[in-house]
């Protein structure tokens, strides 16, 4: 039962050389490990081959969200210090929530310049326990110029092009990290995959906090999933519900697809929909669209892999993730995929 769970029970040791810190080139060469839910079994191929498995009638669903700039880097205008900032998300006009290094000692009120002109400035408005600041920026059209395309903490080698970090069919602006499965795509592999008689359609869902935050409570049904804004049109919906009723099947690229439509079909039946998701999808939850699923390998403790874990089973996955550190298979962001049929 889902009361039983314990955030201990979703962690593992992963060996450091095992985090991928560059992408494989080109973006389909990367392995594919599929796993078969009905038994358990595991398949070794590369992501190119994924049109082997899929058929007339499927829908691939695909995020078609594109990482801000969101890094910003200054000094504070009294005293001179350095400052980060992280963005998070848009509230309104020239408000957002952020993340801030160092942050401990930010006080209200406090100006920060970014990047050393007068351009750009960032006032701190409040903060909250759990360290998430509200900011003003004085020029929100500046943040496009100024600032940083935002890697994980994990990865510590810079990409010379940061539309690496950029899935091919990303469109529209406001994640803070990509959705990485989407990152295995190339524009020939999404026309094999419709000359095989699937579909690919968009929707949107904008990462934010928790794809690189970890639970850091012992129940993971007490952790706080921050709120992220999605979109799910009415030709997206129709196309969705017509493959469910034709016998095609929904397989959802990366979980974002997964919360995207799930929230969607929140009321019973799948609908279009546009606003906020707080959708927390952990082992018990009943999936009402996802038929398969598309991700790469997530870090431990982590809410992802609790949503792989409810979709797959906790222990099938985890046993997947063992043979795939045995066989050398690389890990999160631009690391390999897994294909869950």
């Amino acid at each position: 039962m889902v009361s039983a769970l314990r955030s201990s029970d979703f962690d593992y040791t992963l060996p450091l050389e095992l985090i991928a810190q560059t992408p494989i080139e080109p973006r389909d060469h990367s392995r594919l490990m599929v796993l078969r839910r009905d038994g358990g079994s595991l398949e070794h191929r590369h992501f190119f081959d994924i049109v082997d498995y899929l058929n007339p009638g499927d829908v691939l669903v695909c995020n078609d969200s594109r990482v801000l700039p969101a890094r910003l880097l200054g000094r504070k205008v009294d005293g001179g210090g350095r400052v980060g900032f992280l963005l998070l998300r848009r509230l309104s006009p020239g408000i957002w929530e952020a993340l801030a290094k160092p942050g401990r000692r930010l006080r209200v009120g406090t100006g920060v310049e970014i990047g050393g002109e007068s351009r750009l400035r960032a006032q701190v408005l409040s903060k909250d326990e759990e360290g998430i600041i509200t900011i003003s920026l004085s020029d929100e059209a500046a943040v496009e110029r100024m600032g940083l395309v935002p890697l994980p903490p994990y990865i510590h080698t810079p990409l010379p092009d940061a539309e690496r970090y950029q899935t091919v069919y990303a469109k529209v602006k406001g994640s803070v990290a990509a959705p990485t499965a989407g990152l295995h795509f190339t524009p020939e592999l999404m026309d094999r995959i419709r000359e095989k008689g699937a579909e690919l359609v968009f929707i949107t869902l904008h990462v934010g906090l928790d794809s690189f935050r970890p639970l850091q409570v012992d129940d993971p049904q007490r952790h706080h999933l921050h709120r992220e804004y999605c979109e799910l049109s009415p030709g997206v919906a129709q196309r969705l519900n017509r493959a469910k009723g034709e016998g095609g099947r929904v397989i959802c690229v990366g979980t974002t697809s997964v919360r995207a439509v799930e929230e969607a079909a929140q009321c019973g039946e799948l609908k279009p929909y546009k606003g906020w998701t707080e959708l927390y999808i952990l082992p018990g939850y009943r999936f009402r669209v996802a038929d398969t699923l598309i991700t790469n390998f997530h870090l431990p403790r982590s809410t992802l892999l609790l949503l792989v874990s409810a979709f797959a089973g906790r222990e099938r996955i985890l046993v997947a993730y063992k043979e795939a550190m045995r066989l050398g298979y690389r890990f999160y962001s631009f690391g390999d995929a897994m294909l869950l049929l």
